[in-house]
């Protein structure tokens, strides 16, 4: 109970915006420069590059949310694009992580479109990957509508798909093909659209991994959890499913040991690099994913 008491108050704080427009001001606080790497890309790219020396691959998400006019928008379209040119100019090994609601999805939908085909016309130069983070279901269907309009012409372009969601395994046979990041969801959730239970969400998540891995689709794991990640080495072998069709995802500054020894065992692992000042809905959401996490935030509140 204390433990559901607590990802609600996080899931709480994360959607606040009064919290996240304080937060810009604030700088990275409350330890979340353990999860966060830094302010700007140029922060990112450094830690980019020592991950990369590790074996490890990347993706970088300039942080952004609750955007609110075509201005903030198309600010946070051109921040995508130098981030691009960043990345190839860094050659690092890094694709591009986004949320459309930073480019302006809640003010016009054929705005969002014109940005993406610019981000996504420097990403295909440049011959980047990008991947549209899945947002909470309000936004689902429209994330999908506008991915298969994308995909008419750019191939350098996916997204992700939330295996708490009822509709998940109808959604990757629809997908079938496409370069897909599975997790198990991160926004709370009505239980008309979506599983409270946490057996039922494991259960889904292997389900919907499964089930892509078949299609012969290439599939990023994202998560943390050790038993899925066992279970998922377990049925690529058995199912001789190659190690090139598949990698494993997880956040920046989380099971640190846990990803080296996947690459140790041949594995692809990328991580998840999110930098950026709108830092604190992002972090929220850590927090409530797992309220041990609280951790960085006391450590943030007592260090010098």
């Amino acid at each position: 109970m204390l433990e559901q008491s607590m990802k609600s108050f996080f899931m709480f704080l994360s959607q606040n915006k009064a919290m996240n427009h304080a937060a810009k001001k604030w700088g990275l606080k409350f330890g979340a420069s353990q999860v966060v790497a830094g302010q700007t890309i140029d922060n990112a790219i450094l830690k980019v590059k020592e991950l990369n020396e590790k074996g490890l691959t990347c993706t970088v998400d300039h942080l952004g949310e609750f955007v609110e006019s075509k201005e903030e928008a198309m600010e946070s379209t051109e921040y995508c694009i130098k981030s691009i040119e960043t990345i190839a100019e860094s050659k690092v090994d890094c694709n591009l992580s986004l949320k459309m609601t930073q480019l302006g999805l809640d003010i016009s939908y054929e705005f969002c479109l014109e940005n993406m085909r610019r981000i996504l016309n420097s990403a295909n130069k440049h011959n980047i990957f990008v991947r549209i983070d899945m947002e909470d279901y309000a936004h689902c269907q429209q994330t999908l509508d506008m991915l298969a309009e994308l995909r008419k012409e750019y191939n350098n372009v996916g997204t992700v798909i939330q295996a708490y969601l009822h509709r998940a395994e109808k959604d990757i046979e629809d997908l079938n093909g496409v370069p897909l990041r599975l997790v198990k969801g991160a926004y709370k959730e009505s239980p008309e659209v979506a599983y409270q239970d946490k057996n039922k969400i494991d259960e889904n998540y292997f389900r919907i991994i499964k089930q892509h891995l078949t299609n012969g689709s290439y599939t990023a794991i994202a998560s943390h959890d050790h038993t899925i990640i066992e279970k998922v080495k377990k049925f690529v072998k058995e199912n001789n499913i190659p190690k090139d069709l598949f990698e494993f995802q997880m956040l920046y500054g989380f099971r640190t040991n846990l990803q080296l020894q996947l690459v140790q065992e041949g594995y692809i692992v990328r991580v998840y690099v999110p930098f950026g000042k709108d830092w604190f809905g992002y972090f929220m959401r850590r927090m409530a994913e797992r309220p041990q996490n609280v951790a960085f935030a006391v450590r943030g509140l007592t260090s010098k």
